[in-house]
């Protein structure tokens, strides 16, 4: 049988986001800083003549027919790139929550084409693999090479990566599943205007400590986390929560929400919070972990 090959498929965090407004076709133009964590769901390729997917895991019934899943977009979006593609049976290993903020679609479908590159010899660079993963969701192109970035566009225009340090942190998700399209009309945001401020310099934000960090982020926020509490008012609950556990610097939705994230100084101090908040809230998912640093 032919080897098979394994990868991780991390969760991605919005540290930071602006939407800076909307766009005539309808679209809204973003700018994210966006870490991952150091955990998240696994995709396993073994090679064959058929493309297949299954799914398992402890959320995989969330994450609904297989036949819809990301993992086979960018599988066939790959493949309408490159001619006699050889693909395989893909087996995800499904633990992130699903429409949770955390782009684990985005990671999945990521990891598919990490893997389909390797089985055929195309290089990570090509930008065959970038043509399909743009085709496939708007988040799939900064989870392509997993670091932090600035991510501005509708998730197309990526810089280079940031090098961050490693910010101990606990995710959270108070068992919602959020429509992104909803909380953007709930956000009824201006037309794009000409006149947006020049993106953050990666110079003021790289090279210092995790506590620097933290304070820059303070500065910062997330435009959609208003419009998303004011539909799932559960979100506002989880992130007092998260405000009240001992050692919390900050603590904020990620990306359309639900899930949250909490940010501290070590992580001893995150564990020490998971095991109190799973005690308060067992129906929750809670895990800490590490956002940006080396990979």
């Amino acid at each position: 049988m032919p080897a098979a090959r394994v990868e991780r498929a991390p969760a991605k965090v919005n540290l930071t986001l602006r939407v800076l407004g909307r766009r005539a076709d309808g679209y809204h133009e973003l700018e994210s800083l966006v870490a991952f964590a150091d955990f998240g769901d696994a995709l396993t390729l073994t090679p064959g003549k058929d493309l297949v997917l299954s799914v398992r895991g402890p959320t995989a019934r969330a994450a609904g027919a297989d036949t819809d899943n990301l993992v086979l977009k960018a599988a066939r979006a790959l493949a309408a790139q490159i001619s006699g593609l050889r693909v395989g049976r893909f087996v995800l290993s499904k633990r992130l929550p699903v429409a949770a903020g955390v782009g684990g679609g985005s990671s999945d479908a990521a990891a598919a084409l990490r893997l389909l590159a390797r089985h055929n010899r195309v290089a990570s660079d090509d930008l065959r693999l970038m043509a399909a993963a743009r085709a496939t969701g708007a988040d799939v192109p900064v989870c392509l090479d997993p670091q932090p970035r600035l991510m501005r566009g509708i998730g197309e225009v990526l810089s280079p990566p940031w090098r961050l340090p490693g910010l101990p942190a606990l995710l959270i998700n108070p068992g919602v599943s959020v429509a992104t399209k909803d909380v953007f009309a709930a956000l009824n945001a201006a037309p794009l205007g000409s006149g947006d401020a020049a993106p953050p310099s990666a110079a003021a934000w790289t090279g210092g400590s995790a506590r620097a960090l933290i304070e820059l982020l303070c500065g910062a926020g997330n435009d959609l986390e208003a419009p998303a509490i004011s539909l799932y008012p559960i979100i506002a609950r989880a992130l007092a929560v998260l405000r009240a556990l001992p050692g919390c610097r900050l603590a904020r939705m990620s990306g359309s929400g639900a899930t949250c994230f909490a940010l501290f100084d070590t992580q001893r101090a995150a564990a020490a919070a998971a095991r109190t908040l799973r005690q308060a809230e067992p129906a929750w998912w809670i895990r800490p972990t590490v956002l940006g640093g080396s990979r």
